[in-house]
């Protein structure tokens, strides 16, 4: 009996050793929990062109931020003006200058890390993924050289109704854990784990406005894959979808199949960028609402829940291109120096949320931007910007630092936007 319970154990072990040699994922992480953590959205899709330009044309301008490009090594020239009658410069997101410069001031500013959003066209081969996963190799060197965390983020805008579903998704992963270790980095590791796992996120289930139904992309093959493939599965699973997500209404297909989804995940993700204003009343309140029910829900399904900031909306260039009979106005949801992004911070962190997403580090597309921009965009006579409030440009930066600090309970949370000194 004695050597037959032996030779269990023995077989169990190898099966087990077996099991985490096959696995392609480091067991070690600097980041093993996405709790007590702010992470922002990374885009990383600004390309100079090969003539080596930005935005020659400023009637095909598709951003409503402009950044501050003081620090970079390198810029790039575009067709507009800044005030003083100076060419109006650019950074492409391909250079490996450019990702290291914002892994340092995430570093410099205390924001955990970033999701580097991968689209879904990019997961088929071709050039695109190239170029992308090439942003991803340097960002995930810039993250362990700045002990950042890092994490990817599948984005299903693409997506169509042709037939199409998450297989090409499952194919990337295979090929960012095989071709550059996106989950066992060189040097320091810092991909982020959550509940003892590499975590990846996958964004944009429960859209009505997406051309794809949830039922037919096999979005429960890929969780299924992400989690329990004995080769490159082990992995926890974040959800990105609307913000009326519980109620299955409002911005939300009224489909409990989502519900089903979810609670195969680890973390659900509700977006909730446009869904609240500054210029509403009893907005919080509102937002606080929602952030309690859903935690409330998620506690009773054993689903971690991460609560969505933002600092404000623009995308009056982009509708201005894609949607002329419906140009929306600048700053749409304003900033207000900082006031509305605070109160959204504030509010959940008081509401018991215990990590945060704020959306976004680098989109100036809609005018969600956190790094540095500048109060002085170019002039133009058919492209218009938001500016800064007058606020330095690292003001997003520094805030969301202080929101770091009172997340890790290194400073009580207040209510009152912080005074920087």
């Amino acid at each position: 009996m004695r050597k037959f319970l032996i030779t269990i154990l023995i077989s169990i072990f190898i099966i087990l050793e077996g099991t985490y040699a096959q696995n392609r994922h480091s067991q070690t992480t600097n980041y093993p929990s996405y709790k007590g953590l702010i992470m922002a959205g990374y885009q990383g899709w600004f390309r100079a062109q090969s003539d080596g330009k930005m935005y020659p044309d400023e009637t095909q301008v598709r951003i409503d931020m402009w950044p501050d490009v003081s620090e970079y090594q390198k810029t790039y020239s575009t067709g507009l003006k800044l005030p003083d009658r100076s060419n109006a410069r650019f950074f492409s997101s391909t250079d490996k200058s450019t990702i290291d410069l914002h892994f340092k001031w995430m570093k410099d500013y205390g924001i955990d890390g970033v999701f580097m959003q991968r689209f879904f066209n990019t997961t088929k081969p071709g050039n695109e993924r190239t170029t992308a996963t090439e942003v991803l190799k340097n960002a995930l060197e810039a993250a362990s050289k700045y002990n950042r965390a890092i994490a990817v983020m599948y984005d299903l805008s693409g997506l169509s109704r042709s037939g199409e579903d998450c297989s090409s998704v499952i194919e990337d992963w295979k090929y960012l854990v095989d071709s550059i270790n996106v989950t066992n980095q060189k040097g320091t590791k810092t991909y982020l784990h959550h509940r003892g796992k590499p975590l990846v996120a996958i964004w944009g289930l429960g859209f009505p406005d997406r051309p794809y139904d949830i039922r037919n992309i096999g979005i429960q093959r890929l969780i299924d894959f992400l989690k329990n493939d004995p080769k490159y599965g082990g992995c926890s699973v974040m959800v990105g979808v609307p913000t009326y997500w519980r109620s299955l209404n409002s911005d939300c297909v009224n489909d409990p199949y989502l519900h089903d989804i979810i609670k195969q995940a680890d973390i659900v993700l509700p977006w909730m960028v446009q869904r609240f204003s500054p210029l509403l009343h009893n907005e919080m309140d509102r937002y606080r609402d929602e952030i309690l029910e859903d935690m409330k829900w998620c506690k009773a399904n054993n689903v971690d829940y991460v609560p969505c900031v933002y600092p404000g909306f623009s995308w009056h260039n982009l509708s201005r291109l894609e949607f002329p009979q419906d140009i929306k106005p600048v700053g749409s949801i304003p900033r207000q120096g900082g006031r509305f992004y605070w109160q959204q911070i504030s509010t959940a962190l008081l509401s018991g949320a215990d990590m945060l997403y704020v959306a976004m580090f680098d989109e100036v597309n809609e005018g969600t931007a956190i790094f540095k921009c500048t109060n002085e965009p170019p002039v133009s006579k058919v492209a218009q910007f938001i500016n800064m409030d007058n606020k330095p440009s690292d003001y997003y930066l520094w805030l969301t630092g202080e929101a770091a600090k009172m997340l890790r309970k290194e400073k009580p949370v207040t209510l009152n936007q912080p005074e920087r000194k």
